[in-house]
């Protein structure tokens, strides 16, 4: 859910953060980059995916940045409360103001995270100790029309999402089902296009088949959406698995035509017009913002966390380039499918009847794992947009309405359309640009804003961004500037100035 504060988990050590972080960012976004590469041609789509990349990382430390500043003010109101509920117990005590001077001055050390506490091994107070999610930061550091956006355009990316999950699945089984069993077996990916209208098996068309899946696909998963799930350790190790030998596997056999003498492709410099759906390729296959407080604050040592992250980004982008790069020269344009896993079912690609069943099944795998938890996440952000504090939801409500209006939309969207290219050029180019870009942007700027009305200007944030100067986030800057708008939500009650050996009041 993108709200409230969780438990952080059990902790771990950063390199395997580095591993976490780069099975969540290569997913199903990845398997549509090969043809979106091929429309736009090689040396664009290198150019846009490089600086697309750099774009995610430097949002990415933004976000670990207003991670950093939440987790002070948190710490600060909790010292704030403390402070308060002594004062209250000292005045019904009877104890005299002298006697609280002198408690205070042996006891400050043990009531107050301050530097000179901190000097003598305290956690530092923009420590990431409690998992933030990027819902309750904006609620600390936007307004209310700010958070009504945020959740806007994470419920729309989450929509997209689910869509993309309802149509791959059935296009998957579609595509290998029709070939095994129709008058075209094995012959998913020699470059011949089949309509929607053309028989799949006896009188059904693929169409028909397609739709078919996607019922069963609901009537099977969509249940889920109706309660709780948790994604256990071990399914996520074996859906890791099976994700790094299937894309392996593609790499692997994709070299072996190359150096055979066997590639198709020929792909060309540049065109202009598959830069729309390759932008949105790219900016889904980046994303990883949402997720980022479940990643980070988990781990053990974060003095070096960006070095990590960049570590992590530059790793995922030469394999990202490696496995498009392979596609475009092994494959003719015309035959790369969306799914680029399918063109792996062909007979002549692959003699071994399991690994095409393999790779032309891993989406099924690996995506229907993933589609109750993000069922379940959108449910509980439509729960939280629409909360009031100390209300509840009738039974009819919370139980049945929210589940639906979380299921249905993306189902209609799948029976519609299989576009997977299109479905994920859309998503990745509009909801996943606000959560990808603007909204870290945004985080990052009210968040030094907001710290240094609480902390004074003196404050000094452990894992402030690399890219601290407001040249990078100067266009939103100044976009809120003409329209009047606060950063921040508001100081605190008490005006507290932070200095170099302690909170002080003003």
């Amino acid at each position: 859910m993108a709200g409230g504060i969780t438990d952080t988990g059990e902790l771990y050590s950063p390199y395997v953060g580095l591993v976490y972080m780069f099975n969540l960012i290569v997913g199903t976004g990845a398997l549509t980059m090969p043809k979106a590469f091929a429309t736009a041609g090689w040396l664009v789509s290198l150019v846009l995916l490089m600086f697309l990349g750099f774009m995610s990382y430097m949002t990415t430390t933004f976000v670990v940045e207003a991670m950093a500043a939440a987790n002070a003010q948190l710490r600060w109101k909790r010292m704030e409360k403390r402070k308060e509920d002594d004062e209250d117990e000292d005045s019904s005590s009877g104890v005299s103001d002298s006697d609280v001077l002198l408690r205070d001055g042996y006891e400050r050390a043990e009531t107050r995270p301050i530097l000179s506490v901190q000097r003598r091994g305290s956690p530092n107070i923009f420590e990431i100790t409690e998992r933030v999610e990027m819902g309750q930061m904006a609620s600390m550091f936007f307004n209310k029309v700010g958070v009504n956006l945020f959740y806007f355009c994470i419920i729309i990316y989450l929509y997209g999402d689910l869509a993309i999950y309802a149509a791959a699945v059935p296009v998957s089984l579609m595509q290998v089902t029709c070939s095994a069993i129709g008058n075209h077996s094995c012959n998913v990916g020699d470059g011949t296009k089949y309509n929607d209208t053309d028989k799949c098996w006896g009188p059904i068309r693929r169409i028909d088949a397609y739709r078919l899946y996607l019922a069963a696909f609901t009537l099977l998963l969509g249940p889920f959406t109706f309660f709780n799930v948790q994604k256990t350790k071990y399914l996520q190790i074996v859906t890791s698995l099976m994700r790094w030998i299937a894309f392996i596997l593609m790499i692997i056999l994709a070299l072996i035509r190359i150096s055979r003498g066997q590639a198709e492709g020929h792909p060309a410099m540049a065109q202009l017009s598959g830069i729309r759906n390759l932008f949105g390729v790219c900016v889904y296959s980046f994303m990883c913002q949402h997720s980022l407080p479940s990643l980070i604050t988990p781990i053990s040592k974060k003095r070096h966390v960006n070095k990590l992250v960049l570590l992590d980004y530059i790793l995922i982008l030469a394999f990202y380039s490696l496995l498009s790069f392979t596609a475009i020269y092994c494959f003719r344009n015309d035959t790369l499918m969306d799914m680029y896993t399918l063109n792996f079912t062909n007979c002549e690609i692959i003699d071994v009847a399991f690994v095409r069943y393999f790779l032309g099944l891993f989406p099924v795998f690996t995506i229907s794992t993933n589609f109750p938890i993000i069922a379940v996440t959108l449910r509980n952000n439509w729960k939280t947009l629409f909360h009031r504090e100390g209300g509840t939801y009738p039974w009819l409500v919370d139980r049945i309405v929210f589940p639906a209006i979380t299921l249905v939309p993306p189902v209609l969207v799948a029976f519609c359309t299989h576009d997977l290219e299109s479905l994920v050029g859309i998503t990745g180019a509009y909801a996943g640009n606000g959560i990808q870009y603007l909204i870290p942007a945004f985080l990052a700027y009210c968040s030094r804003k907001d710290t240094q009305l609480v902390f004074g200007s003196g404050a000094v944030n452990k894992h402030l961004s690399p890219f601290r100067h407001t040249f990078w986030i100067v266009t939103l800057r100044e976009k809120r500037r003409r329209e009047g708008k606060p950063p921040g939500r508001r100081r605190g009650d008490a005006g507290w100035t932070w200095t170099q050996t302690s909170f002080t009041p003003d």
